[in-house]
């Protein structure tokens, strides 16, 4: 084993300023059918450090990398036909999705992978199966791993199509607060000084966490979502103005595995309101120009004050005697002028 493979992994307990991606992680970590966690950053913002550090977390530690050349074959697997037809059985060679089964899928710069690749990855990451299939032979294996994807918005964006396929999205920003950023540095330098020394200094919170995990993935099927917690997520989203029901899904696994990671009795609205913003932020249309609350209220209040005043206005013109046609105009006097060419009539006689 060479050096760079015997080299531990940054703990995430050690994370420093990442506490919302922390989490998104963490969930998606307990129940992998949420779709995985869309990351957009900056560079250096520790996106494939916090990615690594999961998977030291899971009991299989696979952490797989998908680089960005790679063909649909590598990605799904291969069946061999030739060893079909010799020995009537499916030779299957496995691809990165196999390998990553129980762990953690890391795809960087997921903007620039082809559309179909993306489309692929992100189906088996929401089914848990992948089915690979060659003139008419197939193959079927399960794949339920964590799928982290990066990007930087500057290198371009993801199609909306792909983008809503994300179950949560975080948001990471440069820090410019001086006492984080030395905080950030100081755990770097002293992890790359001596990496064993620093994973044993948070063994002891690594375990925990760990075993957090796994109770919350037991916990999973035991918590069941309440009229109050559904009332709750649908609310939110359709003041997201989301499209389709995803939103609504993904929201409502989200909020069963942040109770589950509490230890929490049962699911409640405010499990909801906690993971909102990571089920929206990528999802979240914004609505048309609509009156406010209080001008509804205001035009609401005027409505009869007008209704009265076009009442008293026709009444008036009854009390009158005068019953205009709809859009008559009022008369204007026109001066008189001759006109040439006409004979007047003669007078008649008394």
């Amino acid at each position: 084993m060479n050096q760079a493979a015997a080299r531990p992994a940054f703990p995430f307990t050690a994370l420093v300023g990442q506490a919302s991606l922390q989490r998104a992680l963490l969930l998606a970590a307990i129940d992998p059918a949420i779709g995985g966690v869309l990351v957009s950053g900056p560079r250096g913002t520790a996106k494939s450090t916090a990615a690594r550090a999961l998977a030291a977390l899971l009991p299989d530690g696979a952490f797989v990398t998908l680089p960005l050349g790679a063909s649909e074959e590598k990605l799904i697997g291969t069946l061999d036909l030739e060893a079909a037809l010799r020995e009537s059985a499916v030779r299957f060679a496995p691809g990165l999705l196999a390998r990553a089964h129980d762990g953690v899928l890391y795809v960087d710069e997921v903007n620039l992978l082809p559309d179909a690749l993306v489309d692929a990855l992100l189906d088996v990451a929401a089914s848990g199966v992948n089915t690979v299939e060659r003139d008419g032979v197939s193959h079927t294996h399960d794949a339920r791993f964590v799928l982290v994807g990066t990007m930087n918005p500057e290198e371009g964006e993801l199609r909306p199509q792909l983008l809503d396929r994300f179950g949560l999205m975080v948001e990471l920003d440069n820090r410019y607060d001086t006492a984080e950023r030395q905080r950030i540095v100081k755990a770097r330098l002293a992890f790359d000084a001596n990496p064993q020394a620093f994973c044993a200094a948070h063994a002891e919170a690594q375990s925990a966490l760990a075993a957090r995990i796994a109770a919350a993935r037991a916990a999973l099927e035991s918590l069941a979502w309440s009229d109050a917690v559904h009332e709750r997520a649908a609310q939110l989203c359709v003041e997201a103005a989301v499209d389709g029901m995803r939103a609504d899904l993904v929201m409502l696994r989200a909020a069963r595995a942040l109770a589950a990671l509490e230890s929490a009795a049962q699911i409640a609205p405010e499990h909801v309101d906690q993971v909102a913003d990571a089920v929206l932020l990528h999802r979240r249309r914004a609505l048309p120009d609509q009156p406010s609350p209080t001008q509804q209220q205001q035009q609401h209040q005027q409505q009869p004050q007008r209704r009265d005043e076009s009442q008293k206005s026709l009444q008036s013109e009854v009390n009158a005697g005068s019953q205009p046609d709809w859009g008559e105009l009022p008369p204007e006097p026109v001066a008189a002028r001759a006109v040439k060419g006409v004979i007047p009539l003669p007078a008649k006689k008394r």
